[in-house]
Protein backbone atom coordinates (compact mmCIF):
# COMPACT_ATOMS: atom_id res chain seq x y z
CA UNK A 1 0.00 0.00 0.00
CA UNK A 2 1.41 3.43 -0.53
CA UNK A 3 1.87 6.53 1.43
CA UNK A 4 -1.12 8.31 -0.25
CA UNK A 5 -3.24 5.12 0.19
CA UNK A 6 -2.81 4.14 3.49
CA UNK A 7 -3.51 7.77 4.63
CA UNK A 8 -6.74 7.84 2.14
CA UNK A 9 -7.85 4.29 4.17
CA UNK A 10 -7.10 6.24 7.56
CA UNK A 11 -9.22 9.71 6.46
CA UNK A 12 -12.13 7.27 5.62
CA UNK A 13 -12.23 5.45 9.20
CA UNK A 14 -11.71 8.80 11.14
CA UNK A 15 -14.87 10.16 9.12
CA UNK A 16 -16.91 7.15 9.58
CA UNK A 17 -16.06 7.05 13.63
CA UNK A 18 -18.25 10.08 13.60
CA UNK A 19 -21.11 8.52 12.16
CA UNK A 20 -23.88 6.55 13.04
CA UNK A 21 -24.33 2.60 12.93
CA UNK A 22 -26.77 1.35 10.23
CA UNK A 23 -28.94 -1.87 10.54
CA UNK A 24 -31.72 -2.70 7.50
CA UNK A 25 -33.89 -5.43 8.85
CA UNK A 26 -35.89 -6.97 5.41
CA UNK A 27 -38.17 -9.44 5.59
CA UNK A 28 -39.30 -11.49 3.19
CA UNK A 29 -43.21 -10.85 1.48
CA UNK A 30 -44.13 -9.02 4.45
CA UNK A 31 -46.98 -6.70 3.61
CA UNK A 32 -47.92 -3.69 5.07
CA UNK A 33 -50.54 -4.70 7.82
CA UNK A 34 -49.11 -7.30 9.32
CA UNK A 35 -48.35 -6.69 12.81
CA UNK A 36 -50.40 -6.17 15.78
CA UNK A 37 -49.71 -2.01 15.87
CA UNK A 38 -50.48 -1.87 12.14
CA UNK A 39 -53.81 -3.17 12.30
CA UNK A 40 -53.58 -6.74 12.19
CA UNK A 41 -56.66 -8.01 14.35
CA UNK A 42 -54.50 -11.06 16.23
CA UNK A 43 -51.08 -10.81 15.31
CA UNK A 44 -48.97 -11.11 18.84
CA UNK A 45 -45.81 -8.80 17.28
CA UNK A 46 -44.69 -7.20 20.72
CA UNK A 47 -40.94 -6.04 19.24
CA UNK A 48 -42.15 -5.11 15.95
CA UNK A 49 -45.13 -2.98 17.62
CA UNK A 50 -41.90 -1.35 19.99
CA UNK A 51 -40.35 -0.23 16.50
CA UNK A 52 -43.95 0.63 15.32
CA UNK A 53 -44.72 3.07 18.73
CA UNK A 54 -41.26 4.71 19.45
CA UNK A 55 -40.07 4.73 15.87
CA UNK A 56 -40.94 6.74 12.98
CA UNK A 57 -43.74 5.09 10.24
CA UNK A 58 -44.12 5.32 7.01
CA UNK A 59 -47.21 4.34 6.57
CA UNK A 60 -47.27 4.85 2.64
CA UNK A 61 -44.49 2.98 1.84
CA UNK A 62 -44.76 1.26 -1.62
CA UNK A 63 -42.35 -1.12 -4.25
CA UNK A 64 -42.21 0.02 -7.72
CA UNK A 65 -41.84 -4.04 -8.63
CA UNK A 66 -43.24 -6.44 -6.32
CA UNK A 67 -41.26 -9.12 -6.77
CA UNK A 68 -37.89 -10.30 -4.66
CA UNK A 69 -35.02 -9.59 -6.64
CA UNK A 70 -36.00 -6.36 -8.69
CA UNK A 71 -37.54 -4.81 -5.62
CA UNK A 72 -33.80 -5.89 -3.48
CA UNK A 73 -31.83 -4.00 -6.38
CA UNK A 74 -33.75 -1.12 -6.23
CA UNK A 75 -32.88 -0.99 -2.63
CA UNK A 76 -29.34 -1.49 -2.98
CA UNK A 77 -29.00 1.11 -6.06
CA UNK A 78 -31.76 3.28 -5.89
CA UNK A 79 -32.96 2.84 -9.14
CA UNK A 80 -35.78 1.63 -10.93
CA UNK A 81 -36.33 -1.93 -12.32
CA UNK A 82 -36.10 -0.39 -16.06
CA UNK A 83 -32.74 1.14 -14.84
CA UNK A 84 -31.00 -1.84 -12.83
CA UNK A 85 -32.64 -4.52 -15.32
CA UNK A 86 -32.81 -6.91 -12.71
CA UNK A 87 -36.50 -7.99 -14.06
CA UNK A 88 -36.70 -11.23 -12.16
CA UNK A 89 -35.80 -13.80 -9.97
CA UNK A 90 -32.58 -15.05 -11.74
CA UNK A 91 -30.72 -12.15 -13.28
CA UNK A 92 -27.86 -11.02 -11.43
CA UNK A 93 -27.17 -7.50 -9.69
CA UNK A 94 -24.72 -5.96 -12.55
CA UNK A 95 -21.47 -5.75 -10.05
CA UNK A 96 -20.49 -2.09 -12.06
CA UNK A 97 -23.88 -0.14 -10.32
CA UNK A 98 -23.16 1.64 -7.50
CA UNK A 99 -24.89 0.09 -4.21
CA UNK A 100 -25.37 1.36 -0.81
CA UNK A 101 -23.30 -1.18 1.01
CA UNK A 102 -20.41 -0.45 -1.61
CA UNK A 103 -20.21 3.29 -0.79
CA UNK A 104 -20.51 2.62 2.97
CA UNK A 105 -17.58 0.59 2.74
CA UNK A 106 -15.60 2.63 0.60
CA UNK A 107 -15.92 5.83 3.12
CA UNK A 108 -14.70 3.14 6.17
CA UNK A 109 -18.15 1.73 7.40
CA UNK A 110 -18.16 -2.29 8.18
CA UNK A 111 -20.47 -3.81 5.98
CA UNK A 112 -22.00 -7.27 6.73
CA UNK A 113 -24.84 -8.97 4.87
CA UNK A 114 -26.70 -12.09 6.82
CA UNK A 115 -29.66 -13.47 4.33
CA UNK A 116 -30.98 -14.12 1.77
CA UNK A 117 -29.28 -12.37 -1.60
CA UNK A 118 -31.69 -13.86 -4.63
CA UNK A 119 -30.17 -12.04 -7.28
CA UNK A 120 -28.73 -14.61 -9.38
CA UNK A 121 -29.57 -17.86 -7.42
CA UNK A 122 -27.44 -19.94 -8.62
CA UNK A 123 -24.56 -18.65 -6.95
CA UNK A 124 -24.45 -17.61 -2.68
CA UNK A 125 -20.55 -16.55 -3.21
CA UNK A 126 -19.61 -12.81 -1.42
CA UNK A 127 -20.70 -9.77 -3.56
CA UNK A 128 -18.86 -6.33 -3.72
CA UNK A 129 -19.71 -4.14 -0.91
CA UNK A 130 -19.65 -6.47 2.12
CA UNK A 131 -16.31 -7.00 4.36
CA UNK A 132 -18.44 -9.94 5.91
CA UNK A 133 -20.63 -12.70 4.39
CA UNK A 134 -23.30 -14.89 5.39
CA UNK A 135 -25.87 -16.38 2.51
CA UNK A 136 -27.30 -19.41 0.76
CA UNK A 137 -28.26 -19.99 -2.67
CA UNK A 138 -31.35 -18.71 -3.77
CA UNK A 139 -34.80 -19.44 -1.74
CA UNK A 140 -32.63 -21.12 1.04
CA UNK A 141 -34.42 -23.61 3.52
CA UNK A 142 -35.97 -23.40 6.70
CA UNK A 143 -34.52 -25.63 8.69
CA UNK A 144 -30.63 -26.80 8.78
CA UNK A 145 -29.27 -24.56 5.89
CA UNK A 146 -25.88 -24.48 3.96
CA UNK A 147 -24.45 -21.10 4.13
CA UNK A 148 -22.16 -19.31 2.49
CA UNK A 149 -19.92 -17.91 5.32
CA UNK A 150 -17.03 -15.64 3.79
CA UNK A 151 -16.30 -17.92 1.21
CA UNK A 152 -16.39 -21.07 2.50
CA UNK A 153 -20.12 -23.16 2.94
CA UNK A 154 -20.65 -24.66 6.29
CA UNK A 155 -24.36 -26.91 7.32
CA UNK A 156 -25.96 -25.58 10.22
CA UNK A 157 -28.49 -27.40 12.32
CA UNK A 158 -31.90 -25.40 13.27
CA UNK A 159 -34.25 -22.60 11.81
CA UNK A 160 -33.39 -20.26 9.54
CA UNK A 161 -34.15 -17.20 11.23
CA UNK A 162 -32.68 -18.37 14.69
CA UNK A 163 -29.23 -18.99 12.75
CA UNK A 164 -29.22 -15.89 10.67
CA UNK A 165 -30.69 -13.80 14.41
CA UNK A 166 -26.85 -15.32 15.56
CA UNK A 167 -24.86 -14.55 13.28
CA UNK A 168 -26.06 -10.76 12.74
CA UNK A 169 -25.69 -10.51 16.30
CA UNK A 170 -21.93 -11.78 16.29
CA UNK A 171 -21.57 -8.96 13.75
CA UNK A 172 -22.44 -6.20 15.71
CA UNK A 173 -20.48 -7.65 18.37
CA UNK A 174 -17.58 -8.15 16.62
CA UNK A 175 -17.82 -4.34 15.38
CA UNK A 176 -18.96 -2.08 18.03
CA UNK A 177 -16.00 -0.38 18.11
CA UNK A 178 -15.92 1.48 14.53
CA UNK A 179 -18.84 2.27 12.61
CA UNK A 180 -20.69 -0.93 10.95
CA UNK A 181 -23.89 -1.46 8.64
CA UNK A 182 -25.42 -4.29 8.53
CA UNK A 183 -27.71 -5.89 6.38
CA UNK A 184 -30.13 -8.59 7.95
CA UNK A 185 -32.01 -10.32 5.39
CA UNK A 186 -34.77 -12.97 6.15
CA UNK A 187 -36.05 -15.80 4.40
CA UNK A 188 -39.68 -15.65 6.01
CA UNK A 189 -41.95 -15.17 5.83
CA UNK A 190 -41.69 -16.74 2.04
CA UNK A 191 -43.78 -19.82 0.97
CA UNK A 192 -44.01 -22.50 2.26
CA UNK A 193 -44.69 -20.62 5.60
CA UNK A 194 -42.69 -22.82 7.41
CA UNK A 195 -42.59 -21.43 11.34
CA UNK A 196 -40.01 -22.33 13.99
CA UNK A 197 -41.17 -25.51 16.22
CA UNK A 198 -41.82 -23.58 19.30
CA UNK A 199 -44.58 -21.25 16.97
CA UNK A 200 -46.12 -24.06 14.99
CA UNK A 201 -49.71 -23.88 17.34
CA UNK A 202 -49.39 -20.46 17.27
CA UNK A 203 -53.32 -18.59 16.59
CA UNK A 204 -54.62 -22.41 16.16
CA UNK A 205 -58.46 -21.68 17.05
CA UNK A 206 -58.33 -17.69 15.28
CA UNK A 207 -60.58 -16.76 12.79
CA UNK A 208 -58.77 -16.36 9.43
CA UNK A 209 -60.03 -12.90 7.83
CA UNK A 210 -61.63 -13.35 4.50
CA UNK A 211 -61.39 -10.15 2.56
CA UNK A 212 -64.71 -8.98 1.05
CA UNK A 213 -63.61 -9.28 -3.10
CA UNK A 214 -62.28 -12.82 -2.01
CA UNK A 215 -65.55 -14.79 -3.57
CA UNK A 216 -66.06 -15.32 -6.95
CA UNK A 217 -68.67 -13.28 -8.34
CA UNK A 218 -69.34 -12.96 -11.98
CA UNK A 219 -70.05 -9.19 -11.84
CA UNK A 220 -66.85 -8.45 -10.28
CA UNK A 221 -64.51 -10.60 -13.22
CA UNK A 222 -66.44 -8.92 -15.54
CA UNK A 223 -65.11 -5.40 -14.86
CA UNK A 224 -61.55 -6.92 -14.38
CA UNK A 225 -58.91 -8.38 -16.81
CA UNK A 226 -59.27 -11.80 -17.88
CA UNK A 227 -55.80 -12.65 -16.39
CA UNK A 228 -57.22 -11.60 -13.00
CA UNK A 229 -59.85 -14.53 -13.21
CA UNK A 230 -57.27 -17.09 -14.80
CA UNK A 231 -54.65 -16.39 -11.84
CA UNK A 232 -57.33 -17.21 -9.59
CA UNK A 233 -57.32 -20.84 -10.73
CA UNK A 234 -53.43 -20.94 -11.04
CA UNK A 235 -50.89 -21.70 -8.05
CA UNK A 236 -51.32 -17.99 -6.88
CA UNK A 237 -54.55 -17.97 -6.78
CA UNK A 238 -57.32 -18.95 -4.41
CA UNK A 239 -58.30 -22.11 -5.89
CA UNK A 240 -54.79 -23.23 -7.33
CA UNK A 241 -53.00 -22.12 -3.58
CA UNK A 242 -49.90 -23.35 -4.52
CA UNK A 243 -50.76 -26.38 -6.49
CA UNK A 244 -53.12 -27.31 -3.56
CA UNK A 245 -50.25 -28.55 -1.01
CA UNK A 246 -51.91 -26.70 1.58
CA UNK A 247 -55.28 -25.07 2.61
CA UNK A 248 -55.66 -21.59 2.61
CA UNK A 249 -56.43 -21.34 7.01
CA UNK A 250 -52.96 -23.53 6.67
CA UNK A 251 -50.86 -21.23 4.75
CA UNK A 252 -52.45 -17.93 6.13
CA UNK A 253 -51.29 -19.05 9.76
CA UNK A 254 -47.90 -20.41 8.66
CA UNK A 255 -47.48 -17.09 6.97
CA UNK A 256 -47.86 -15.40 10.59
CA UNK A 257 -46.07 -18.11 12.74
CA UNK A 258 -43.13 -17.78 9.97
CA UNK A 259 -43.66 -14.00 11.66
CA UNK A 260 -43.38 -14.79 15.24
CA UNK A 261 -39.40 -15.65 15.06
CA UNK A 262 -38.98 -12.86 13.03
CA UNK A 263 -40.55 -10.45 15.50
CA UNK A 264 -38.15 -11.78 17.82
CA UNK A 265 -35.02 -11.77 16.03
CA UNK A 266 -35.75 -7.99 15.94
CA UNK A 267 -36.49 -7.76 19.23
CA UNK A 268 -33.08 -9.75 20.56
CA UNK A 269 -30.97 -7.13 18.02
CA UNK A 270 -32.80 -4.47 19.81
CA UNK A 271 -31.79 -5.71 23.01
CA UNK A 272 -27.92 -6.75 22.17
CA UNK A 273 -27.89 -2.90 21.11
CA UNK A 274 -28.92 -1.68 23.99
CA UNK A 275 -26.74 -4.54 26.57
CA UNK A 276 -23.44 -3.07 24.06
CA UNK A 277 -24.87 0.46 24.92
CA UNK A 278 -25.42 1.54 20.75
CA UNK A 279 -29.02 2.51 20.86
CA UNK A 280 -28.04 6.46 20.79
CA UNK A 281 -25.76 6.13 17.55
CA UNK A 282 -27.68 3.51 15.53
CA UNK A 283 -30.32 3.91 13.51
CA UNK A 284 -32.64 0.75 12.52
CA UNK A 285 -35.07 0.45 9.89
CA UNK A 286 -37.18 -2.44 9.14
CA UNK A 287 -39.18 -3.29 5.61
CA UNK A 288 -40.67 -5.96 3.53
CA UNK A 289 -39.29 -6.72 0.09
CA UNK A 290 -43.15 -6.64 -0.97
CA UNK A 291 -46.29 -6.61 -0.44
CA UNK A 292 -48.46 -10.25 -0.26
CA UNK A 293 -52.05 -10.72 -1.60
CA UNK A 294 -54.27 -13.20 0.76
CA UNK A 295 -57.18 -13.56 -1.15
CA UNK A 296 -58.27 -9.71 -2.84
CA UNK A 297 -59.31 -10.12 -6.21
CA UNK A 298 -58.95 -14.25 -5.90
CA UNK A 299 -55.18 -13.81 -5.66
CA UNK A 300 -52.47 -14.96 -3.67
CA UNK A 301 -48.64 -14.13 -3.61
CA UNK A 302 -47.30 -10.98 -4.94
CA UNK A 303 -46.66 -9.27 -8.82
CA UNK A 304 -49.86 -7.49 -9.63
CA UNK A 305 -50.27 -3.95 -8.75
CA UNK A 306 -52.82 -4.60 -6.35
CA UNK A 307 -52.29 -2.16 -3.31
CA UNK A 308 -51.60 -5.62 -0.85
CA UNK A 309 -49.19 -6.26 -3.10
CA UNK A 310 -47.31 -3.40 -3.42
CA UNK A 311 -47.54 -1.44 -0.13
CA UNK A 312 -44.87 -2.39 2.73
CA UNK A 313 -43.79 -1.55 6.07
CA UNK A 314 -41.55 0.62 6.68
CA UNK A 315 -39.86 1.79 10.52
CA UNK A 316 -36.96 3.94 11.15
CA UNK A 317 -36.22 3.21 15.07
CA UNK A 318 -33.36 5.67 16.66
CA UNK A 319 -35.00 7.10 20.34
CA UNK A 320 -33.91 10.47 20.76
CA UNK A 321 -32.66 10.71 17.24
CA UNK A 322 -35.76 11.42 15.11
CA UNK A 323 -39.69 12.01 17.59
CA UNK A 324 -42.02 9.04 16.97
CA UNK A 325 -45.04 9.06 14.72
CA UNK A 326 -46.50 8.47 11.41
CA UNK A 327 -45.63 10.33 8.34
CA UNK A 328 -48.26 10.22 5.29
CA UNK A 329 -45.29 10.81 2.46
CA UNK A 330 -45.54 8.38 -0.46
CA UNK A 331 -41.97 6.57 0.01
CA UNK A 332 -40.82 3.73 -2.00
CA UNK A 333 -38.25 1.43 -1.96
CA UNK A 334 -35.49 3.68 -3.93
CA UNK A 335 -35.45 5.94 -1.46
CA UNK A 336 -33.34 3.44 1.22
CA UNK A 337 -29.96 3.84 -0.45
CA UNK A 338 -29.62 7.69 -0.90
CA UNK A 339 -31.16 7.76 2.53
CA UNK A 340 -28.02 5.27 4.16
CA UNK A 341 -25.55 7.27 2.40
CA UNK A 342 -27.02 11.11 3.42
CA UNK A 343 -26.93 9.53 7.49
CA UNK A 344 -23.40 8.69 6.90
CA UNK A 345 -22.46 11.80 5.45
CA UNK A 346 -22.13 11.09 1.91
CA UNK A 347 -23.83 12.15 -1.06
CA UNK A 348 -25.50 9.82 -3.20
CA UNK A 349 -24.67 9.41 -6.71
CA UNK A 350 -26.94 11.53 -9.38
CA UNK A 351 -27.43 8.41 -10.95
CA UNK A 352 -29.70 7.22 -8.03
CA UNK A 353 -33.71 7.97 -8.65
CA UNK A 354 -34.88 7.93 -4.95
CA UNK A 355 -34.83 10.51 -2.31
CA UNK A 356 -33.23 10.64 1.14
CA UNK A 357 -35.88 10.58 3.77
CA UNK A 358 -33.91 12.15 6.58
CA UNK A 359 -35.76 15.03 6.27
CA UNK A 360 -39.01 13.34 6.69
CA UNK A 361 -37.30 11.51 9.75
CA UNK A 362 -36.66 14.92 11.31
CA UNK A 363 -39.89 16.12 10.98
CA UNK A 364 -39.46 18.60 8.08
CA UNK A 365 -42.40 19.73 5.88
CA UNK A 366 -40.82 19.42 2.77
CA UNK A 367 -42.21 19.17 -1.42
CA UNK A 368 -42.23 15.57 -1.85
CA UNK A 369 -43.25 13.45 -4.56
CA UNK A 370 -47.34 12.39 -5.33
CA UNK A 371 -46.79 9.51 -7.88
CA UNK A 372 -44.35 6.65 -9.03
CA UNK A 373 -43.95 4.30 -11.61
CA UNK A 374 -44.99 0.69 -11.33
CA UNK A 375 -43.33 -2.51 -13.31
CA UNK A 376 -43.36 -5.84 -13.57
CA UNK A 377 -42.12 -8.37 -15.92
CA UNK A 378 -43.56 -11.54 -17.63
CA UNK A 379 -41.97 -14.39 -16.15
CA UNK A 380 -41.80 -17.97 -17.91
CA UNK A 381 -41.97 -19.46 -14.48
CA UNK A 382 -44.82 -18.01 -13.06
CA UNK A 383 -46.56 -17.38 -16.60
CA UNK A 384 -49.95 -16.20 -15.13
CA UNK A 385 -49.15 -12.58 -15.31
CA UNK A 386 -48.64 -10.31 -17.55
CA UNK A 387 -46.26 -7.49 -17.92
CA UNK A 388 -47.64 -4.65 -16.42
CA UNK A 389 -46.94 -0.86 -16.42
CA UNK A 390 -48.70 1.72 -14.29
CA UNK A 391 -48.72 4.89 -12.33
CA UNK A 392 -49.85 5.20 -8.41
CA UNK A 393 -50.89 8.46 -7.52
CA UNK A 394 -52.29 9.78 -4.07
CA UNK A 395 -55.33 9.11 -5.32
CA UNK A 396 -55.03 6.63 -7.93
CA UNK A 397 -54.08 3.29 -9.26
CA UNK A 398 -53.76 3.01 -12.84
CA UNK A 399 -52.17 -0.39 -14.37
CA UNK A 400 -51.92 -1.43 -17.76
CA UNK A 401 -51.55 -5.48 -19.08
CA UNK A 402 -48.98 -5.09 -21.93
CA UNK A 403 -48.61 -8.11 -24.34
CA UNK A 404 -52.38 -9.26 -24.10
CA UNK A 405 -55.74 -8.45 -25.26
CA UNK A 406 -57.15 -7.60 -22.27
CA UNK A 407 -58.59 -4.55 -20.38
CA UNK A 408 -56.57 -2.23 -18.08
CA UNK A 409 -57.39 -1.47 -14.45
CA UNK A 410 -58.20 2.16 -13.47
CA UNK A 411 -59.80 2.80 -8.90
CA UNK A 412 -59.88 5.48 -7.22
CA UNK A 413 -59.01 4.84 -4.20
CA UNK A 414 -60.34 7.91 -2.28
CA UNK A 415 -63.52 6.76 -3.07
CA UNK A 416 -62.84 3.33 -3.29
CA UNK A 417 -59.90 2.00 -1.28
CA UNK A 418 -60.14 -1.54 -1.67
CA UNK A 419 -60.57 -1.38 -5.25
CA UNK A 420 -63.77 -3.03 -5.70
CA UNK A 421 -64.82 -0.68 -8.64
CA UNK A 422 -62.29 -0.70 -11.89
CA UNK A 423 -63.54 2.70 -13.52
CA UNK A 424 -62.24 0.90 -17.35
CA UNK A 425 -64.05 -2.45 -16.48
CA UNK A 426 -66.29 -1.30 -19.33
CA UNK A 427 -63.81 -0.14 -21.64
CA UNK A 428 -61.69 -2.92 -24.31
CA UNK A 429 -60.58 -3.18 -27.86
CA UNK A 430 -62.94 -4.78 -29.66
CA UNK A 431 -63.60 -4.22 -33.62
CA UNK A 432 -62.24 -0.42 -34.00
CA UNK A 433 -58.83 0.09 -34.56
CA UNK A 434 -57.16 2.16 -32.36
CA UNK A 435 -56.04 2.22 -28.58
CA UNK A 436 -57.72 1.79 -25.51
CA UNK A 437 -58.08 5.36 -24.79
CA UNK A 438 -59.41 6.10 -27.60
CA UNK A 439 -62.25 3.23 -26.65
CA UNK A 440 -63.52 5.48 -23.73
CA UNK A 441 -66.68 6.95 -24.41
CA UNK A 442 -66.64 9.48 -21.55
CA UNK A 443 -64.36 12.36 -22.61
CA UNK A 444 -63.51 13.26 -18.93
CA UNK A 445 -62.73 9.94 -17.83
CA UNK A 446 -60.68 9.85 -21.56
CA UNK A 447 -58.55 12.91 -20.27
CA UNK A 448 -57.60 11.45 -17.11
CA UNK A 449 -56.18 8.07 -18.33
CA UNK A 450 -54.29 10.72 -20.90
CA UNK A 451 -52.75 12.50 -18.16
CA UNK A 452 -51.63 9.40 -16.20
CA UNK A 453 -50.06 8.15 -19.26
CA UNK A 454 -48.45 11.46 -19.82
CA UNK A 455 -46.98 11.09 -16.53
CA UNK A 456 -46.20 7.70 -16.85
CA UNK A 457 -44.08 8.79 -20.54
CA UNK A 458 -42.42 11.81 -18.59
CA UNK A 459 -40.99 9.54 -15.77
CA UNK A 460 -40.24 6.47 -18.03
CA UNK A 461 -38.35 8.81 -20.62
CA UNK A 462 -36.27 11.02 -17.51
CA UNK A 463 -35.54 7.38 -15.74
CA UNK A 464 -33.90 5.58 -18.68
CA UNK A 465 -36.59 3.58 -19.44
CA UNK A 466 -38.89 3.07 -22.61
CA UNK A 467 -41.40 5.58 -22.80
CA UNK A 468 -43.48 3.53 -25.28
CA UNK A 469 -44.56 1.55 -22.15
CA UNK A 470 -46.83 4.83 -21.27
CA UNK A 471 -49.10 3.24 -23.49
CA UNK A 472 -49.35 7.17 -25.16
CA UNK A 473 -50.43 7.82 -28.32
CA UNK A 474 -47.76 9.26 -30.19
CA UNK A 475 -47.52 13.02 -31.85
CA UNK A 476 -48.73 12.42 -35.84
CA UNK A 477 -49.91 8.99 -34.79
CA UNK A 478 -51.48 6.95 -38.26
CA UNK A 479 -53.19 3.65 -37.60
CA UNK A 480 -50.86 0.78 -39.22
CA UNK A 481 -52.78 -1.05 -41.99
Amino acid sequence: MTRRCFLSACAAVRLAARRPNIVFILADDHRYDFAGALGHPWLKTPNLDRLVRDGVHFCNAFVTTSLCSPSRASILTGLYMHAHRVVDNFTPLDPKLPTFPSLLQGAGYRTGFVGKWHMGGESDEPRPGFDHWVSFLGQGQYFDPTLNVNGRREVQSGYITDILTERALSFVAANRERPFMLYLSHKAVHFPFEPAPRHRNLYENLPVPRPKSMNYLEEDYAQRPEWVRRRRYARQGVDGLFGHAMSFDDAYRGYCRSLAAVDESTGRLLDELERLRMLENTLVFYMGDNGYMWGEHGLLDKRSMHEPSIRVPLVVWAPGRFRAGVREEMVLNLDLAPTFLEAAGLAAPASMQGRSLLPLLRGEQVPWRTDFVYEYEWEFDFPYTPTLVGLRTSRYSYCQSLGVWDKDELYDLAADPDQRRNLLGHVKVGLRRGRLIEQIPDPALRELVRDLQRRIHEILRTTGGDPRRSGLTPEGHAYAL
